[in-house]
């Protein structure tokens, strides 16, 4: 099933609903901000009274160049645990060289299914050396907030594997986590997909236009397929621009399916009008003007070390 909506505002989240204000004011600023080695910066400018728990950085063999990166953070006027991972920059560059030599070798997924090898030793690079611990921490100290899960590019895969294995686990149950990813390429075959999809979380891919990370590898390449649910902008994701949600379908000729034969990697590196990693770079400045304005008077933004 398929629906269009105009972008209208709405609440920031609704369980179970998607909502372009909630993507663009909180979930995509999170994404952005992974890619900064500075994110309380972003939190700063997009939360009231949010902090940093701990950004983990650390040396893995996916990347050549880069790191496997993300962070923990705590919005308390949102009630809600944050875990966003890193997009990473020669991801782009690696998918255009060889598709085959990244997305040839896969691993068994404890919820079922397999997935990329490579995505899951960036996933798991990260979640081992620190994130999981942190997670189970915040968790135990706010044990009434729900768990946002985040990431662009191949962060968005490392996300999508990190929410699936949270609830897995039971560290938190399916209707406390909320998962939305930007650009993310197809994580695991048919099996994956049906499992993460039975799991019942709040999850949402976001497709902008011709992205072609969305479709790397190919569909069926290896057996791998998208899991749902996938939102399609298919223009230049400004505010008050339509959407196309394809829910109850992991693969949708209504969606990105129907679009793919001339592929973009700029609309991949932005997103809502924004180049995602420099928007985090650049702490999100200005991110929220519109909704700021709306606030009330006196709350304070908090970026601290907890």
């Amino acid at each position: 099933m398929f629906l269009t909506f105009m972008a209208l505002t709405l609440p920031l989240a609704i369980f179970g609903v998607y909502t372009d204000n909630f993507a663009r004011n909180k979930m995509m600023p999170l994404a952005a901000a992974a890619y900064s080695e500075l994110p309380g910066v972003c939190l700063e400018h997009a939360f009231v009274n949010a902090s940093i728990f701990r950004q983990i950085t650390v040396s893995c063999d996916v990347f050549e160049k880069d790191h496997c990166s993300g962070f923990t953070a705590v919005s308390h006027s949102d009630r809600a645990i944050i875990v966003a991972f890193r997009g990473s920059e020669s991801f782009i560059q690696l998918i255009t060289e060889s598709t085959q030599t990244m997305f040839s070798s896969k691993v068994t997924f404890i919820g079922g299914g397999q997935v990329s090898e490579f995505l899951f030793k960036g996933f798991n690079t990260v979640w081992t050396n620190g994130m999981k611990d942190d997670v189970m921490t915040l968790k135990n100290t706010y044990y009434n907030y729900d768990i946002w899960v985040t990431g662009h590019s191949v962060g968005g895969a490392m996300a999508s594997i990190a929410a699936a294995t949270i609830v897995k686990t039971g560290i938190k149950p399916a209707s406390n986590v909320i998962l939305y990813t930007f650009g993310q390429p197809r994580t695991g075959d048919k099996a994956f997909a049906t499992s993460h999809d039975s799991m019942g979380m709040q999850s949402y891919r976001l497709t902008h236009h011709r992205d072609m990370v969305a479709h790397v590898p190919p569909m069926n390449f290896e057996g791998y397929y998208h899991h749902e649910a996938e939102v399609w902008y298919d223009n230049d994701m400004k505010v008050g621009q339509g959407y196309i949600e394809c829910d109850n379908a992991d693969e949708d000729n209504n969606c990105s399916d129907s679009d793919f034969f001339t592929l973009s990697i700029d609309d991949h590196t932005h997103y809502f009008n924004r180049k995602v990693s420099t928007f985090g770079d650049d702490g999100c400045i200005d991110a929220f003007k519109n909704l700021k304005t709306h606030k009330q008077i006196g709350n304070e933004i908090s970026y601290k070390s907890m």
